[in-house]
């Protein structure tokens, strides 16, 4: 029974952080912290590191705090919500940076209507250089107008 519920909580943690990536886009990145997020959308500088990579920083730190809860206080739900909030981070990055972003060399011959739906939601969103009107959506979620 233990286990069905580690399952339960991991996959509740990596959903629930669907939502918390929408939500601190949309307010916080496109709200009081524009100023880190900004050169995500209008690249005013030649580093292959942005300002916006920082943001990964919080939920790490989130993550590792919940480890230790479980390590140190016997806090047994923290391992599974450390490890949903990591393989969201590390979905997110693979799907954003690597996938839609491209900042490495590889996923470039991608062409399902998936694929090319989340490019092209992503696309209108980065037309926006603005802090605000940037439609956000989600990394797994995109409306289906999108899939042409």
């Amino acid at each position: 029974m233990n286990t069905f519920f580690w399952i339960l909580i991991y996959l509740t943690s990596f959903l629930i952080m669907e939502f918390m990536a929408w939500f601190s886009h949309k307010y916080i990145m496109h709200g009081f912290l524009w100023s880190l997020h900004k050169d995500h959308h209008k690249k005013d500088h030649s580093s292959w590191f942005e300002r916006n990579d920082l943001f990964f920083i919080f939920y790490a730190v989130v993550s590792m705090v919940l480890v230790i809860l479980w390590g140190e206080y016997g806090f047994w739900a923290g391992l599974p919500m450390a490890f949903g909030i990591f393989t969201y981070g590390m979905t997110y990055f693979i799907v954003h940076d690597i996938f839609i972003h491209r900042r490495f060399k590889i996923f470039r011959s991608s062409n399902s209507k998936y694929a090319k739906g989340l490019r092209r939601a992503h696309k209108i969103h980065h037309k926006n250089i603005h802090k605000e009107g940037g439609e956000c959506y989600g990394m797994l979620w995109v409306p289906l107008k999108y899939f042409k």
